[in-house]
């Protein structure tokens, strides 16, 4: 056998499906140096048309509807398996994926958007697709979607998702918790203090980080940029506005009568060194953001989850003791004032978080995927 091969398929409705596929390619790259990966936007090959569409209308109906999509998620979480919408969905792109299959000859492929893993499930379960699919699981919930049996592998990120995969006939031998992966930098850790100063900050004070996501969907943003710069002083606050530019341009006024220190990023590639200098992140409840602050350690204050996945994220996070979830500003400037005035809750709050996943999640993931295939591998030989 020559050079592994890997072929990853992810998804750009927002960043979470993304980073896992990353954090999972990084991770290949660490074990098998030598290995050959190609990571796909699957909807790119389908049609690129539908992908911008689909990705657009995603995008602003969370910004613009959320309980909109809260209700489309909801009804679609139990969708059964031979139903005709299932039938369709695991039918879509089949033939682009086929042929791209075939011409690049994969060893391994690895999922971290549900559509697509249900189309190649299907295709493994007609034995027209003879390469393992393992796919990654980037919510801490059980939806419909994510249900294919002929998934030859799932990663989870806790007991809970794993109990319920279970429940609706997955195979418990193909499923393994390892924390939903994270790219391996955000294992690494740094002193706190040192990356304020590298951040131009204040090495001492409290420090709050503000994200939105990659495409600035954290509703409220101005107003809480607007308390964290008059309420107290004592504290200062890192914004990352993602790719949203009127929310910057929007913030930059706040930021410059701001009675606090407020550093204000657009895109960013460093939120690893950006969590390691806060005390505590404001945040939408996306999967992998989640995960990436647990990781660090890092207590979560949510607001106003997104109906949906978002949802059963921040229920997550709650459940443990690892943060907060609040539905009204009001709620939040509360709990806001209660974490700067009781420093105690945050440290009990980020000792929950430090314990709350595995670790070397996207390692881990690795490993297992790497046994699959050397398992699938054996078993040709035999067969």
């Amino acid at each position: 056998m020559g050079n592994l091969r890997v072929l990853v398929f992810s998804a750009t409705f927002g960043a979470g499906h993304l980073r896992a596929a990353e954090a999972v390619t990084e991770a290949i790259r660490i074990k098998e140096p030598q290995a050959e990966i190609i990571h796909l936007d699957f909807g790119e090959v389908i049609s690129k048309t539908f992908n911008t569409v689909i990705k657009t209308t995603y995008i602003e109906l969370i910004k613009h509807t959320p309980k909109l999509w809260g209700k489309f998620y909801y009804r679609t979480s139990k969708i059964a398996p031979d139903s005709v919408l299932q039938r369709f969905l695991n039918g879509l792109g089949r033939q682009e994926f086929v042929k791209y299959i075939n011409s690049y000859q994969p060893d391994l492929i690895i999922c971290t958007y549900p559509t697509v893993s249900g189309v190649l499930a299907q295709l493994r379960m007609e034995k027209l697709l003879h390469v393992p699919v393992a796919t990654v699981v980037t919510d801490y919930a059980v939806h419909s979607q994510w249900i294919h049996t002929g998934v030859d592998l799932y990663i989870v990120g806790c007991k809970d998702v794993y109990d319920g995969m279970v429940a609706r006939g997955i195979n418990s031998n193909r499923i393994k918790i390892t924390g939903i992966p994270v790219n391996p930098k955000f294992e690494c850790i740094l002193d706190k203090q040192e990356t304020r100063v590298k951040l131009g900050l204040d090495p001492k004070l409290p420090t709050f980080l503000v994200m939105g996501g990659a495409y600035g969907v954290l509703g409220g943003a101005k107003e809480i940029c607007r308390f964290l710069s008059e309420k107290g002083a004592g504290v200062q606050s890192i914004v990352v506005c993602g790719r949203d530019a009127k929310l910057f341009q929007s913030l930059e006024g706040i930021v410059e009568k701001s009675q606090n220190r407020i550093l204000l990023l657009g895109y960013v590639t460093n939120v690893e060194e950006l969590m390691s200098a806060a005390d505590l992140i404001i945040t939408k409840a996306g999967g992998l953001t989640v995960s990436e602050a647990l990781t660090k350690s890092l207590p979560l204050l949510i607001f106003r989850p997104i109906p949906g996945q978002e949802e059963e994220n921040a229920s997550f996070v709650d459940a443990i003791g690892a943060g907060k979830v609040s539905y009204t500003l009001e709620q939040l400037h509360a709990d806001l004032l209660s974490v700067m005035n009781e420093p105690e809750e945050l440290e009990n709050m980020a000792s929950v978080a430090a314990g709350a996943l595995p670790s070397r999640s996207a390692e881990r993931a690795v490993e297992y995927m790497l046994d699959l295939l050397h398992s699938d591998e054996r078993a040709q030989k035999i067969g």
